[in-house]
């Protein structure tokens, strides 16, 4: 199921998408994937267009929904 809606993001969105649906904030975001805030910002606007999302609040239980969410990703989650 998790592949039919995330195929669209890149390896960076799923992070990001992962680290948003955990609740961090963008800056929380920036500071654990060496980004700038703005840059965060950009790609959490970039997933919620290719997935056909409102909000990052649709993102996080979408991501919880389909088991996203749930499993470790990123190295040290």
């Amino acid at each position: 199921m998790e592949a039919k809606y995330f195929d669209k993001l890149t390896s960076r969105e799923k992070e990001i998408l992962y680290w948003l649906s955990q609740g961090l904030s963008n800056a929380e975001i920036a500071s654990r994937t060496v980004l700038s805030e703005k840059t965060v910002k950009n790609h959490v606007s970039h997933i919620l267009k290719k997935l056909g999302l409102r909000d990052r609040t649709q993102a996080a239980v979408m991501a919880w929904r389909t088991g996203f969410a749930r499993q470790e990703r990123i190295m040290g989650a």
